[in-house]
C-alpha cells in the first residue's frame, strides 16, 4: 500500500464503522461544552457526564457560574480531579466572557487559548464542535493510533495534529477526529489491546509496533 492507499484505508474504514458520530461529552450550548472540555482533562468523559449535569443544574451560562464561590463549583466537580486548578479556572473565564464577550464564547484559538485553564486541545474541541470550524483536536487516543498507523513519528501531540492535518482532507477534520477517538476506544486501546480485532493497525500499522504486539502475546 502507498501511503495514500493507506490514509484512505483508514478513511473508508472508520466511515463505515462509524457512520454516525456521537459526541463524547454532554452539552448544550458552546459555554456548556467549554466548561465540559475544560473538566475533562485527565479524567474521562463517562466521569465527566456524570458530573456536568450536577454543576449544569446550578450554573449553565458565565452570568449564574460566577455567583457560585471557586469553592463551591470545586465541592460539585471534585470527582473528576484536579478540582482546584479547575474551579479557579471555570470561574475566572466566566467572569471573563461575561467582561469581554457579552457572555457568549469566542471564535477564536487565540480568545480561547487566553481564558484560565483553556489549552490549545480545549480550544480545538470548542471551535470544531461547536462552531463547525475545521480543526483536529488530539487527545491521547489520536496520539497513540497515529503513531500505530505509522502516519506520525508520536514525538508529541503538536507534531501528531500537523501531521494529522497535512494527511488528512480539511473537510474530514471535524468527523475523522471524533471517529478516532471512538475508534481508539472500542478496537485500539492503550491497555488490553487485541491487534487481530484493530482492522486498521493490523492493515496499515507501523511493523515495530505489530512485531512488539506478537512478541508480548507469545511471553
Amino acid at each position: 500500500m502507498t501511503k495514500q492507499e493507506k490514509v484512505q484505508f483508514v478513511i473508508n474504514t472508520l466511515n463505515r464503522l462509524y457512520p454516525e458520530i456521537p459526541i463524547p461529552l454532554d452539552h448544550q450550548d458552546p459555554y456548556t461544552l467549554l466548561i465540559a472540555v475544560l473538566l475533562s482533562a485527565q479524567s474521562t468523559d463517562v466521569r465527566v457526564n456524570q458530573i456536568t449535569p450536577l454543576l449544569f443544574e446550578r450554573a449553565d451560562n458565565p452570568y449564574d457560574m460566577v455567583k457560585l464561590s471557586v469553592e463551591e463549583i470545586r465541592d460539585i466537580i471534585k470527582p473528576v480531579g484536579l478540582s482546584p486548578m479547575k474551579s479557579k479556572g471555570i470561574y475566572g473565564l466566566s467572569h471573563i466572557l461575561i467582561d469581554k464577550y457579552d457572555g457568549k464564547v469566542p471564535q477564536t484559538y487565540e480568545a480561547l487559548e487566553a481564558l484560565p485553564a483553556v489549552g490549545h486541545k480545549t480550544a480545538a474541541v470548542v471551535l470544531s464542535q461547536a462552531f463547525g470550524m475545521p480543526a483536529f483536536p488530539v487527545d491521547t487516543h489520536i496520539h497513540r493510533l497515529m503513531y500505530r498507523w505509522n502516519l506520525s513519528n508520536g514525538k508529541n501531540v503538536v507534531q501528531t495534529e500537523k501531521d494529522a492535518k497535512r494527511i488528512f482532507p480539511k473537510e474530514l477534520w471535524n468527523d475523522l477526529h471524533l471517529q478516532i477517538i471512538w475508534y481508539g476506544r472500542e478496537y485500539s486501546p492503550a491497555r488490553g489491546w487485541d491487534l487481530d480485532k484493530d482492522i486498521i493497525t493490523k492493515t496499515v500499522g507501523r511493523k515495530s509496533v505489530i512485531s512488539d504486539y506478537y512478541k508480548k502475546q507469545k511471553k
